[in-house]
């Protein structure tokens, strides 16, 4: 049975490697990633759509000086991107944030088995929470890296506002600002619990092994006559 020193140690890597995993899913199931403002302008309308939208879901709305604005819209993401380059790269990111989100459950499930066991000779032991610790924080941040490509670099909002209001091509837009909202800050606050994780589990391990020099200094340090005896 682990010592309870080792039990709390672990206990406290569980609580911030299931903190990651529960920050992941709030994460992929909100919608407030990014909020896109597109000007738009032409012989009938002057204003601007503005797209509020997570990996899944979204919102668009028009604001508009003058012309006849459209109601308020509801879309899900992929269900409106034809296939296309701007399609395929919002499925990879998909695809990482499930990554990373089977990882940091591992994460949590590794820590919790090693706060009442002592596997420490096996990937169960703290090499498996530093892997999947590391893979999640990894994923995540890729995650992060090809969301913004795919909005800054593919104009995936300006995509999305087309095939929301085919009445708007791309010859009627006029500039796009964006606001990233705080479903996409928070994959930083996963970064930050995986790291927690593994740093625990390190000063643990550093305590553990500076206590065993510790004990092996009175017998290196014994006479070898009383060694013998």
């Amino acid at each position: 049975m682990p010592t309870a020193k080792k039990t709390l140690t672990f206990l406290f890597s569980f609580v911030t490697s299931l903190g990651a995993f529960i920050v992941l899913c709030s994460v992929l199931a909100t919608q407030q990633w990014i909020r896109s403002t597109i000007a738009i302008s032409d012989s009938s309308s002057n204003g601007s759509v503005i797209i509020t939208y997570g990996l899944l879901r979204g919102k668009s709305i028009q604001e508009l000086s003058h012309g006849l604005a459209e109601s308020d819209k509801n879309f899900e993401v992929l269900g409106t991107l034809n296939n296309s380059s701007l399609k395929t790269l919002h499925s990879v990111v998909l695809v990482f944030l499930a990554l990373g989100l089977f990882s940091s459950l591992l994460s949590a499930g590794f820590t919790f088995y090693n706060s009442v066991s002592n596997p420490y000779q096996t990937f169960l032991g703290p090499m498996g929470v530093y892997t999947w610790s590391g893979l999640s924080a990894s994923f995540t941040f890729i995650t992060m890296v090809l969301f913004v490509g795919n909005t800054q670099s593919n104009h995936l909002s300006e995509e999305l506002a087309q095939r929301l209001y085919p009445l708007y091509p791309a010859s009627t837009q006029q500039g796009t600002s964006h606001a990233y909202g705080y479903s996409f800050w928070l994959t930083l606050l996963v970064i930050l619990l995986n790291a927690v994780t593994a740093v625990i589990v390190i000063f643990y391990q550093k305590a553990r092994y500076r206590r065993k020099q510790e004990r092996r200094k009175p017998m290196e340090s014994a006479p070898r006559d009383g060694i013998l005896f």
